[in-house]
């Protein structure tokens, strides 16, 4: 029966280290969008923890102080969990090979895995397992402190545009204002400079926050910042020139549009965020039309050129918004953004709800902005 028992410990052990080493790859190495499920309970029952805490936070600021820690704590939690697994794994296989007790294991373990070398081991078995432990041990260690720096790069660079786009459109940032501006410094024909380089960044968005996940919670260094808001603000605003504005026809708007969206959504569906993939032009918008009537009086009293039929504008308008609307109130609400018009101002009525998924799905964060 001994015999069984260790026979069963030990393939239990050599499965605690794959499931490990599947987790560690699929995280930090493998450059496309996947969910191992240890990264996945991480972050969730993270998530969870910080929920908890949020209940007593009774400020925006306060909340934004305690949510810019959830992303460096995961990352920090992830090899703890890890390093944890590989020490279990490899106590079971130690206890396998004929140990005294689970203590002497665990030591043999621990002793391999830390690289502290109290323990020696002579027959051939335990030697090629302690090399082992020591080996996979380091290189978790090494992997982090390497895709650390991958990681606050794509963060550094994500941040760039997003800081400029307080200049064009203020802070919160405000699809209306980056046009008004546009028209105050006689540029409003002509914004393809924005456009093109949103362009690029949504596509790099998409790549570097499905392939590191942790990238969508980092929050901005100032608080009153957010990518997700940043990017609704820069949608809108392509929308209203494609739709509103009596100027010549821009495609490069109707390309970042496209780009926008398909980023948005990908990162949406990544965290099983709820988005229709084939809305009609026709759908419900989280706009209505007062508000839109109200944007364009805005645009009209700094000289804005605006077509004469605005009904049909206003379904313009829809039917650009509708292919982004629901991904980016569904990823403001995720990452709890700050305030920010047409985007995180109405993302509560929209966050999606708990269920059981195999991919992300983060639990609901209680509260209000």
């Amino acid at each position: 029966m001994e015999i069984v028992l260790r026979v069963v410990a030990f393939g239990v052990g050599v499965l605690l280290i794959f499931l490990m080493g599947d987790s560690a790859l699929r995280t930090f190495v493998l450059p496309r969008a996947a969910s191992p499920r240890i990264t996945r309970f991480v972050f969730l029952t993270a998530r969870r923890v910080f929920n908890l805490i949020l209940r007593f936070q009774s400020t925006y600021e306060q909340r934004d102080s305690v949510m810019a820690l959830f992303s460096p704590i995961c990352l920090l939690l992830l090899p703890a969990v890890w390093l944890g697994m590989l020490m279990s794994g490899f106590t079971l296989m130690f206890w396998a090979l004929d140990s005294a007790s689970w203590r002497d294991a665990y030591a043999s373990s621990g002793s391999s895995l830390l690289t502290l070398g109290f323990l020696e081991h002579s027959d051939f078995a335990r030697l090629t397992i302690s090399f082992a432990e020591a080996a996979l041990g380091l290189g978790i260690l090494a992997l982090l402190i390497a895709y650390l720096p991958t990681i606050y790069n794509s963060f550094s660079r994500r941040e760039v545009l997003v800081a400029q786009m307080s200049v064009r459109a203020g802070t919160p940032p405000n699809a209306v204002d980056l046009l008004r501006r546009a028209e105050l410094i006689n540029r409003i024909d002509d914004l393809d400079d924005i456009w093109v380089a949103w362009q690029i960044w949504f596509s790099e968005v998409e790549e570097t926050h499905t392939s590191l996940a942790a990238l969508v919670f980092l929050r901005s260094p100032r608080p009153d910042r957010s990518w997700v808001t940043a990017a609704g603000a820069v949608l809108d605003a392509a929308a209203l020139h494609l739709s509103v504005l009596d100027v010549e026809r821009a495609p490069q708007a109707a390309l970042c549009i496209r780009s926008g969206f398909l980023s948005l959504r990908a990162i949406a569906g990544f965290f099983a965020v709820p988005y229709a993939e084939d809305p009609a032009p026709t759908d419900p918008i989280s706009l209505d039309r007062s508000e839109f009537d109200d944007a364009v009086e805005r645009m009209r009293q700094v000289g804005v050129p605006l077509v004469a039929d605005l009904d049909q504008a206003w379904l313009d308008f829809c039917g650009w918004r509708v292919n982004y609307d629901q991904p980016l109130l569904g990823l403001a609400g995720l990452t709890m953004a700050p305030y920010a018009p047409w985007s995180s101002d109405r993302s509560l009525r929209y966050r999606p709800t708990m269920r059981r998924s195999r991919r992300w799905v983060i639990p609901e964060d209680p509260g209000v902005k």
